[in-house]
């Protein structure tokens, strides 16, 4: 049989020449994906928005005017400064302070560095959790299937806000009142972790049930290879496709749940805000006049949530064959 793979068409590959041309991803060359990414201009301009985001976490520490985490710097007669282009703004804080005095932009730069940093965690820890225990079941089957299958299906049952909230929850009431930032940050990562692994597993698994019958399985079970490694060198790389789709869609799912859970007081304290942590400092003084301690947390959210969703349509697209 030929390993040749026919462009644009890969899906017609026959069957038996290994995952280097039965696999998802290898259906997508690079140079098919950029003309994809090429083609679309609010795929590239989201691409930009989401790398600009990035930076500006990474370099929070350059370019923020303050540090909001260090108390020392925070003066409270600098407390509810409006812009910088409003009548009663002050140089330098052009997106005005909150009402300890922190300079809204530093706030926001470095809440956007955590928001990242928890939704990064979370997915990995989700996925590496889905991708195992999807392997195993697709791979092994029988009653390990069938079990962690079921557990699956009852966690589908509950929103993974709540599964969130309950991890919180038993975490700070095992712990009480010992838990500083840095272990809270653990804690959100844990808790969106458990409540994500889920879209991981049933993929994986359902890939896995597909590919293990094939000769290529059939070929490195032949030759004595361990399912450990069939599992891990041969089957998992013709799933990454997918999983590269949950992943993106769930970065921005994780940074939503991640803003929820500190919107209602269960996440990032004061002392160490996020994203949602600054929204729900900001909405107590909504009504009081000072609106722009909440709207521009809430807009460099959004903005984030947003370009990150529509990298993930797009890159669901570019991976699918069907629709090229």
């Amino acid at each position: 049989m030929s390993d040749a793979v026919v462009p644009h068409k890969a899906e017609t590959s026959p069957q038996g020449t290994g995952f280097s041309s039965e696999s998802w991803m290898g259906r997508a060359t690079g140079s098919d994906l950029f003309y994809s990414f090429r083609r679309s201009r609010i795929t590239m301009i989201a691409g930009a928005v989401t790398v600009l985001f990035f930076l500006l976490a990474i370099f929070a520490s350059v370019l923020a005017v303050q540090d909001p985490f260090d108390p020392a710097q925070l003066q409270l007669i600098n407390s509810r400064i409006p812009p910088l282009w409003t009548a009663d703004g002050q140089s330098p804080f052009l997106l005005g302070t909150d009402e300890q005095g922190r300079d809204m932009l530093s706030a926001i730069l470095f809440g956007l560095r955590i928001s990242l940093v928890v939704g990064l965690l979370g997915v990995l820890f989700s996925g590496a959790l889905g991708i195992v225990l999807g392997l195993v079941a697709g791979y092994v089957g029988g009653a390990v299937d069938s079990l962690i299958m079921r557990i699956a299906d009852v966690q589908l049952t509950f929103p993974a806000i709540l599964i969130a909230l309950l991890v919180n929850g038993i975490a700070k009431s095992v712990f009480s009142n010992r838990l500083d930032a840095v272990s809270m940050l653990g804690v959100l990562v844990l808790a969106i972790g458990l409540s994500f692994w889920v879209q991981y597993a049933r993929t994986v698994r359902g890939s896995v049930l597909v590919e293990k019958n094939k000769d290529y399985v059939a070929a490195a079970q032949l030759i004595g290879l361990p399912a450990p490694v069939i599992m891990l060198r041969h089957v998992l790389p013709n799933t990454m496709g997918p999983i590269l789709v949950i992943a993106t869609i769930n970065l921005a799912l994780a940074i939503i749940t991640e803003a929820t859970l500190s919107f209602l007081g269960s996440g990032m304290p004061d002392t160490m805000p996020s994203l949602g942590t600054l929204i729900r400092i900001g909405n107590n003084y909504l009504f009081s006049g000072e609106w722009w301690i909440v709207a521009f947390p809430g807009v460099a959210l959004a903005a984030l949530i947003l370009s990150i969703n529509l990298l993930g349509d797009w890159l669901r697209d570019a991976l699918n064959p069907k629709l090229r």
